[in-house]
């Protein structure tokens, strides 16, 4: 990268940073530091969600899935809709009249203080591998841009470099700066993916029906293809699989995940943050649809000059990196890396604020009950949360450290592997949270025993645990079907007690 390329980035995150502070300068403390006094309009709120949605994953993950494979992916997006719909009738309506901070505060009000804390330590957990596979993605193309490749010393440093600057701001202003950030960093995101597609196609400079026979013909499948009706139960996104088991997941994705529900409950009431989750999956389908079209024009490029390269194995994780560093004009490169980074803080910055709000909600205030210690006051417990922060910040820095290297034995691409690693925490806390707001039945040690099995179930159908004994002849399940199984196990685990309780006794 030359200097022009530093500027815009450097630049870009000048303006990022002064936004967070400028968030700051708002009395938010307390719940106010997480919550943003619910004061965030739908529409800010929708951007949000779908700044972290476009994650490393996205910008990085989503044009290799198209360049690998199809654009099936769609469905994935499209089953988005009816969970979001589910989520916002369904469980909105008690996070807002039960939930402070915290989602699992519905779950320690139901079966007390242990089921609360194993519930958001389930939570911790979970997004600890996620958005460590999400920084990780991010280092790799930010690797590739400062030291020109991706070695795993390299790689490392670029990691804890990435969590520093994310961690800086987010510190700063709490939700309100995150999500005011977002809004221009997915701005930013869907600017340079719309850059980048028209100088792809000005340099493929071919009629558009030869590209559209070139990505018919495709090789081994019809790379335009979106809907895919195969009854393989090892097939990710398949037409039966948009229909229920990717819904399931994406139910859990924003009904148990803190990282999600965290921006919905910072609109006004229930039917805002109803209508910020259905405006941010609408806008999240040109988006997608945009990332995935960058993916096969970059395999287009490939069959027709064979410029942009994937590596001597076959790997295919940096082809989006490689068309950024050595086929964009100086400057337009620095703004690609910017917009990278834009996703990657985006993700990042949300997830941080979401950790500390679970650490400070169910396991330090609950803590100091116990011992009748008095609650803290709102600048202390602000205090807090910035210093929890920090301690996330380090953690995750070294899981995605740790990540690299469990990424390296996986044959799946990046997108499948960082909606892999979430389903950990999704299948427990999602039959448990069920369990909990629709029925009368459960326990403390039920939904203990509903988290462990639930994570369990997932960690039986990893394809990298089944490849490394040899389990080659059990049938591979796809995510959302391994999804669907392990959240099922889970809640009739959490039911399990025949006496029932209460609904929502504290």
């Amino acid at each position: 990268m030359g200097i022009p390329d530093w500027i815009v980035v450097v630049g870009y995150l000048s303006l990022v940073a002064g936004i967070g502070f400028l968030a700051a300068r708002r009395d938010d403390r307390g719940d106010g530091f997480f919550l943003a006094g619910r004061s965030i309009p739908a529409w800010a709120a929708s951007f949000s969600v779908v700044a972290t949605v476009l994650s490393a994953a996205t910008f990085v993950g989503m044009p290799q899935q198209a360049f690998r494979g199809d654009l099936t992916y769609m469905v994935f997006k499209f089953a988005g809709l009816p969970a979001l719909i589910l989520v916002g009738l369904f469980f909105l309506p008690t996070y807002f009249q039960k939930a402070r901070a915290s989602i699992y505060g519905v779950v320690r009000d139901r079966y007390g203080d242990t089921a609360g804390a194993a519930a958001g330590l389930s939570f911790l957990l979970g997004r600890l591998l996620a958005s460590g596979a999400r920084l990780f993605m991010a280092a790799i193309a930010v690797s590739w841009a400062i030291f020109g490749d991706a070695e795993p010393d390299r790689l490392a440093l670029t990691i804890v470099l990435v969590s520093i600057g994310t961690a800086f701001y987010a510190i700063a202003g709490g939700i309100r700066a995150v999500i005011w950030t977002d809004v221009l960093q997915a701005c930013v995101a869907v600017v340079v993916g719309l850059v980048g597609l028209f100088i792809l196609w000005n340099a493929i400079d071919r009629p558009w029906n030869e590209i559209v026979d070139l990505l018919r013909e495709g090789g081994d499948r019809d790379k335009l293809r979106l809907f895919d009706g195969s009854t393989d139960p090892g097939k990710g996104f398949t037409v039966w699989t948009g229909l229920i088991g990717l819904p399931v997941f994406l139910v859990a994705a924003y009904a148990v995940d803190q990282d999600h529900v965290q921006r919905l409950m910072t609109c006004r009431n229930p039917r805002e943050g109803l209508k910020a989750g259905v405006l941010s999956n609408l806008v999240g389908w040109p988006i997608a649809a945009l990332f995935l079209l960058l993916g096969s024009l970059l395999w287009v490029e490939t069959q027709v000059h064979g410029t942009i390269r994937v590596g001597a194995d076959g790997d295919d994780r940096a082809v989006m990196v490689q068309f950024m560093l050595h086929e964009l004009p100086m400057g337009v490169r620095g703004l690609m890396i910017a917009g990278l980074l834009a996703a990657a803080m985006s993700s990042l910055d949300s997830a941080l604020n979401a950790m500390a709000a679970t650490t400070m909600g169910d396991l330090i205030e609950p803590w100091r009950r116990r011992r009748n210690l008095p609650p803290l006051s709102d600048e202390t417990a602000t205090r807090h949360g910035r210093i929890i922060m920090i301690g996330w910040a380090v953690l995750l820095a070294l899981v995605a450290i740790g990540i690299a290297a469990w990424q390296s034995q996986d044959d799946r691409t990046l997108l499948e592997f960082a909606l892999g690693v979430m389903s950990y925490a999704y299948a427990g806390l999602l039959g448990v949270f069920v369990v909990a707001i629709f029925t009368r039945r459960g326990s403390s040690k039920s939904v203990i025993s509903a988290l462990i099995i639930g994570g369990l179930v997932i960690l039986a159908t990893e394809p990298v645990l089944l490849r490394s004994f040899d389990l080659d002849g059990v049938p591979k399940l796809a995510l959302g079907w391994r999804m669907t199984l392990a959240a099922a196990i889970a809640m009739a685990v959490a039911a399990i007690p025949a006496e029932p309780r209460p609904l929502h006794s504290t």
